[in-house]
């Protein structure tokens, strides 16, 4: 008996289709991502989630909503579960980026935005807290995005900032499933749900490839 995590992605926005970086922006879900949300929900209900939390971001919410409404329980927000603050990206589409600021969208860091470093450890001290309230076998749905749950499962893991590169990127309305061991969390799944597929999300461009 161990706690579980499952770190959903929200559903597709019109933003991520045009490639905008979306950071702390309120954008909402839009049909594609509606119907994606309601597909999750009838697959992980399945999983029998005792606690839902989610970002205070409405495509987060809404994407956690989708499956309370299913299983029957209340949705936690937690602005810690945010995703990663774009600074003067925000609103920009990725050829915007590169041709304004090469040498920064060389290496993911935006003007006035939030360091990686920092989104790891306001990610995984949420995902911390949560998976403290359940019980030996509870299972924590966390609804948040694409870079702050990559970020937030590295730290998790233990894993050095220079291997988090090597955790790929997570498709819209998709996710990844931690278990609590005795030495701490393990990856048992990530980026499940759906057929390799190109993502597009905040993240740097290597996560999504």
């Amino acid at each position: 008996m161990s706690k579980r995590i499952v770190c959903l992605r929200h559903g597709q926005t019109l933003w991520n289709v045009e490639q905008r970086f979306q950071g702390h922006s309120d954008i909402p879900l839009d049909e594609t991502g509606i119907a994606q949300a309601a597909r999750a929900a009838s697959l992980l209900a399945s999983l029998r989630p005792t606690l839902i939390v989610s970002s205070d971001l409405q495509r987060a919410n809404d994407t956690a909503l989708a499956l309370a409404r299913v299983v029957g329980l209340d949705v936690s927000v937690d602005k810690d579960l945010r995703e990663r603050g774009g600074g003067e990206w925000e609103g920009l589409t990725r050829d915007e980026i590169a041709a304004r600021w090469p040498e920064e969208y060389v290496a993911w860091e935006a003007p006035g935005g939030e360091p990686v470093a920092d989104v790891a450890t306001r990610v995984a001290g949420a995902m911390r807290r949560w998976a403290a309230k359940l019980d030996d076998d509870g299972l924590l749905v966390v609804a948040s995005h694409g870079a702050a749950l990559r970020l937030g499962i590295c730290e998790l893991l233990g894993l050095p900032e220079s291997l988090w590169p090597a955790l790929g990127g997570l498709g819209n309305c998709s996710w990844s499933v931690l278990q609590e061991g005795r030495r701490g969390w393990r990856l048992l799944e990530h980026n499940a749900g759906t057929l390799p597929e190109p993502v597009r999300s905040d993240d740097r461009p290597e996560a999504e490839a």
